[in-house]
């Protein structure tokens, strides 16, 4: 017989099969169209595979080569390359990211770590100038903050290891797309306006994405024909273009010398890449990580994301708590404290594991969390920042060390789920961090580069703790990036999901997946729920709908206080059903609301 989780999680599903189509909100007036791609839609169920992304045009090239016979991670790079046309500030080339991949053949999980990495030549003071660290302004729009693009090495390397495709394949779409355009709708508008005095600073990028100087309008067809060519290239070259041929030098040559205007005034620092970084940058495959839950067995990404560590301990902090049971309030006091405990052990314990010694183990380890748990009390609250704890040596209520504010980390990215007929699940987020990234674009090449090294801490948040996050020679930022596969006991999925948005992905990885076990919800509306982001800080960041709420009032008495973010993350996931069949889900409103498709809605 099934566990009592299963089991409801069984009943779950063929309500969320049922209620969540039933209950799915309407395709949005942003939907895209102009491929021909059908409006939004934030569900989607049925077989032969399933893609969710925050774009329609991105989701159905995942769902064409599907179609095609492709498994789920050679759709995975299908919808990334078309993401990195139709998302360009949040994904593309010039990025970097996390993939996890389950296997359905062996019931094992595999991860790539894609993050981009520091120059050979960077040290701790990459960021600091006559002693003080520079203001994230000087140096995101900047050579400076461009890290050695991991993307196309992860690409390369799921498609080599796990796909059935040639990278030439899998990329036609998205060349398509670039070629003959997509939709303008509010979201990219928007977010292009959001920056259209940097974008300015840089004349390449002013071309591409400020059409005749101007913001592109609403319902136009954006074309980005450069993007399409550096598609073509690829298809015919493969990545050595990048890491060993002219793409490579070309990218060296605008980060070293960003193509600013005269007139804009910006001082642009330069970068110090090398052709040596490129050509000695690796997509490194490694162990997930794993923790269980209510009898099922989650899987993430392993340092240098902190994403897996820190979702994986605040699940273990709430193993012991009922929350099904609990009140809206209770529910959340206690999301909250779990969230602002582990974000707390993730600053003084994480980093790259190439260069810091990071105790993965014990923190994803019950005993640790357990002694952390202590910590929480149903008529108290925690004052952040919070003292971390040590994973090496637990002890009950134990807090070892000085305590030290999160550092800041941008909120952009994007994320995207696939499955495939023959069970095989990908879950992946990738970045170029800010949204628009650097800002400064390869000039005729039709992308943007990444702005990642700003994910370092510039300096230690306090000087008299140890910080595993400062820059280093070849090192990889810290991420929060966690997608997130979970398996039932047999290691069958049950769920996959990620979201974009900065260390606000671990909150929002970490509530959908309570929501969805713990409080029944459907995934849909698991992925829409309201949101509320503790990252051991003095306030909770709220979304709209909970700011303004009763919980949120009886929180602040006990308290609590908030503060207003409008948005937080853009999540999508996929989730297996008894019956065979797939639930894709996404974002109804977020981002303009995301795209679920399937291969077929019947057999």
């Amino acid at each position: 017989m099934r566990p009592p989780v299963a089991r409801k999680l069984a009943f779950l599903a063929v309500t969320a099969a049922v209620v969540s189509v039933g209950a799915a909100a309407p395709p949005t007036a942003h939907a895209r169209g102009g491929t021909g791609t059908p409006p939004k839609t934030p569900v989607a169920v049925g077989y032969g595979g399933a893609v969710a992304s925050v774009d329609a045009d991105a989701s159905a090239a995942g769902i064409e080569v599907l179609k095609q016979g492709g498994n789920a991670v050679d759709a995975a790079v299908a919808t990334a390359a078309a993401l990195g046309v139709t998302e360009p500030y949040s994904a593309g080339i010039g990025g970097g990211g996390y993939f996890v991949y389950y296997d359905a053949r062996t019931r094992t999980v595999h991860t790539i770590d894609g993050r981009e990495t520091a120059p050979l030549t960077a040290d701790k003071d990459l960021f600091t100038e006559n002693g003080e660290p520079l203001s994230f302004d000087e140096a995101v729009s900047s050579g400076l903050s461009v890290g050695t693009p991991g993307t196309p090495a992860t690409w390369q390397k799921a498609l080599d290891e796990w796909g059935t495709k040639r990278l030439a394949t899998v990329l036609r779409p998205a060349e398509r797309l670039a070629r003959d355009g997509f939709t303008v709708d509010e979201t990219f508008r928007q977010q292009t306006a959001d920056n259209e005095t940097r974008f300015r600073y840089f004349p390449d990028t002013a071309k591409l994405f400020l059409p005749n100087g101007k913001l592109p309008v609403v319902g136009s067809t954006f074309r980005n024909p450069d993007l399409a060519r550096t598609y073509q290239e690829l298809a015919r070259k493969g990545v050595n273009a990048i890491y060993h041929g002219e793409l490579g030098r070309e990218i060296v040559k605008t980060v070293n010398h960003p193509p600013v205007d005269p007139a804009s005034g910006w001082k642009a620092r330069p970068g110090d890449l090398t052709e040596k970084d490129l050509a000695a940058y690796r997509a490194k495959l490694q162990a997930p990580t794993r923790t269980t839950y209510r009898g099922l067995n989650v899987y993430s990404i392993a340092p240098s994301s902190s994403g897996g560590t820190t979702v994986g301990e605040a699940l273990n902090i709430l193993e012991k708590t009922d929350l099904s049971k609990a009140s809206e309030v209770q529910y959340l006091h206690r999301f909250i404290e779990a969230s602002r405990i582990a974000f707390a052990d993730r600053g003084r314990w994480v980093g790259d594991p190439a260069f810091e010694d990071v105790p993965t183990k014990g923190l994803l380890s019950q005993k640790f969390a357990d002694s952390r748990a202590c910590l929480i009390k149903d008529d108290a609250v925690l004052t952040s920042p919070l003292p971390p704890g040590d994973p090496r040596r637990p002890a009950a209520c134990g807090q070892g060390g000085t305590a030290a504010p999160t550092t800041y980390e941008g909120q952009s990215t994007t994320h995207l789920t696939v499955a495939d007929r023959w069970g095989n699940v990908v879950a992946y987020t990738l970045t170029i961090e800010q949204t628009g990234g650097s800002g400064i674009t390869v000039p005729g090449r039709g992308f943007l580069l990444n702005n990642e090294l700003t994910d370092f801490s510039f300096a230690p948040a306090d000087p008299a703790v140890h910080d595993p996050n400062l820059p280093g020679p070849g090192k990889r930022p810290r991420s929060s990036i966690a997608p997130t596969i979970v398996l039932d006991r047999h290691q069958r999925p049950v769920v996959a999901l990620g979201s974009p948005g900065g260390a606000t992905i671990i909150t929002t990885v970490l509530q959908t997946l309570t929501e969805f076990v713990d409080r029944h919800q459907p995934l849909v509306d698991a992925i829409a729920a309201p949101r509320a982001s503790q990252r051991n800080a003095a306030q909770t960041e709220l979304e709209p709908a909970l700011y303004d709420s009763k919980p949120a009032k009886q929180l602040e008495a006990l308290g609590h206080s908030f503060k207003l973010n409008p948005e937080i993350g853009a999540a999508t996931g996929v989730q297996r059903l008894p019956d065979g069949r797939w639930l894709a889900a996404a974002e109804k409103v977020r981002r303009g609301g995301g795209s679920a498709m399937v291969v077929r809605s019947s057999r």
